[in-house]
C-alpha cells in the first residue's frame, strides 16, 4: 500500500495552481472538469502519480468557501535552501508566518507558509 494523494478544496483554482506550480515548484500533472457535478480537479506534485504522493486541488463551481476546521494540521515539504525559498515566497506576496529557524528544542530548520486558501504548509530544510 502507499498514500496516493491529499485533497484540498480551493476557492480560486488559478491562484492555487499559480502558488503550487510557480512558487512551490510542483508540476500540473492533470486537470479535468466534471460538467454534470460542477467541479474541476487539478493534480499537482513533484513527481508522477505512479510513484509519488500528490495533491488534488478540488474547485467546486458556485459556492466554494469553506471553514478549515480544527483537526487539519498541515502538509510538509522538504526544501534545499529554506531561507532563499522563503525569501522568494515573501517577495511573491506569500504569508510566511513562521520564519525559517530551528524547531524548539531541536536542530531541524523549519518554516510555515499559507497557500492562497490559508492551508498551512511546513517547509523543512533538507538535512545535509
Amino acid at each position: 500500500m502507499r498514500m496516493l494523494h491529499t485533497m484540498l478544496r480551493v476557492e480560486d483554482l488559478d491562484a492555487s495552481l499559480h502558488f503550487y506550480t510557480n512558487l512551490m515548484g510542483m508540476k500540473l500533472l492533470r486537470k479535468s472538469e466534471n460538467q454534470a457535478y460542477e467541479y474541476t480537479l487539478a493534480f499537482v506534485g513533484y513527481g508522477e502519480e505512479t510513484n509519488t504522493t500528490v495533491l488534488e486541488l478540488t474547485y467546486n463551481w458556485g459556492d466554494n468557501t469553506y471553514e478549515k476546521g480544527t483537526a487539519y494540521g498541515h502538509i510538509a515539504i522538504e526544501v534545499d535552501d529554506i531561507y532563499q525559498f522563503c525569501e522568494n515566497l515573501e517577495q511573491n506576496g506569500c504569508d510566511v508566518y513562521r520564519k525559517p529557524g530551528p524547531v524548539k528544542g531541536g536542530s531541524t530548520v523549519i518554516a510555515f507558509v499559507r497557500d492562497p486558501d490559508g492551508y498551512a504548509i511546513e517547509l523543512i530544510q533538507t538535512k545535509q
